[in-house]
């Protein structure tokens, strides 16, 4: 009787252990990116953006105090989070002088303005960067009307904030990105690309030769009328243009989590509307650096004041939010450099 409780009573710490052991295991072996990306929610980012795209901030027009507001939100965003500029101590904003904007730009005559930039630092390729941008910046006051520009890009900016709300929860649970993460927010878009023009072409904060890739985001909070019986889709533009490595890693991705319809509608060279042109992403691509320009198409709130929280679709804007997260988790965490195989198409 003894020896048979003994056994038993071995056979049950066994079972024990083993149970501890795979549960230890299975905890080593998380997904980590799908851990992280459950962070990003429909909730938070309806929370930003619509404080973000409020009248308060008086469609951020360039250099205006609306667009001050913008950054210092921003700004403070960043600071509450525990993730520290590039630029060191308690300075978050890249200036971009007036003087430079009025000469780049035949729109108007404008102010200084400022990127917004703030830094996650690789754990073990720290000199290889990986830049998520958005613009931050919008159409401001005309004739009396306030462009809030929810959509454009309100939703780009919103998603870059739970983007690095993600990756900051992973470095403090020490698994934070191999490589660096640049975190670009830029000015003057709607201007002519000044912002992010500003970075490449005359202040680059790291070297483009050791920029890995740029991440786009601009307009992903609505659905196109080509889309409306289709809505779980986004617009993928330039991901095949200078790295097939890129393209095929941002598939392969999207299969594995998220299985969202990339349509490549605007990625063909011979498209009218010349999308891969006009968004912030081209001023890196010029410069033969790997870019994904996120999109939803266009709408008929598109640069109106009609561009209102309200009518984004939240849903929709956590799924796109989450695909870049993860496409920009595997680009940092990947054990070799994506390669950049094709030449830069100037226009």
């Amino acid at each position: 009787m003894k020896k048979t409780l003994y056994v038993a009573s071995a056979l049950a710490f066994m079972a024990c252990g083993s149970s501890q052991n795979t549960s230890k295991n299975d905890d080593a072996n998380l997904d980590q990116s799908a851990k992280y990306a459950e962070t990003i929610t429909a909730k938070d980012l309806g929370k930003h953006l619509f404080i973000y795209a409020s009248d308060e901030f008086e469609g951020r027009n360039t250099g205006e105090p609306g667009q001050k507001k913008a950054v210092e939100y921003l700004k403070n965003f960043y600071v509450n989070e525990g993730i520290v500029s590039p630029l060191g101590g308690n300075d978050y904003f890249q200036e971009v002088p007036a003087e430079w904007i009025n000469k780049n730009t035949r729109r108007g005559t404008f102010k200084d303005s400022e990127n917004v930039v703030a830094f996650i630092k690789g754990s073990e390729k720290p000199d290889e960067i990986v830049v998520i941008s958005a613009h931050l910046d919008h159409e401001g006051v005309k004739n009396g009307e306030i462009y809030n520009g929810a959509d454009d890009d309100g939703s780009g900016t919103v998603a870059m904030l739970e983007i690095a709300e993600a990756f900051q929860m992973a470095v403090k649970n020490g698994k934070g990105p191999k490589r660096s993460i640049l975190f670009l927010h830029v000015t003057g878009e709607e201007k002519g690309l000044l912002g992010s023009k500003y970075y490449t072409d005359v202040d680059p904060i790291f070297p483009l030769a050791n920029t890995v890739c740029d991440l786009n985001i601009d307009m992903i909070g609505r659905i196109d009328d080509r889309h409306k019986d289709d809505p779980n889709y986004v617009y993928l533009i330039g991901s095949d243009k200078l790295s097939t490595e890129l393209h095929n890693l941002s598939e392969e991705v999207n299969k594995k989590y998220m299985n969202i319809n990339l349509d490549y509608k605007y990625n063909d060279e011979n498209d009218p509307n010349r999308f891969y042109y006009r968004s912030d992403h081209y001023n890196f691509a010029k410069n033969n650096v790997p870019i994904i320009f996120y999109f939803n198409g266009t709408h008929t709130d598109y640069h109106k004041p009609t561009d209102t929280p309200d009518k984004i679709n939240y849903e929709l804007l956590e799924n796109r939010t989450r695909l870049v997260f993860h496409t920009a988790w595997e680009v940092a965490n990947k054990d070799t450099r994506i390669v950049a195989d094709k030449v830069a198409d100037k226009k």
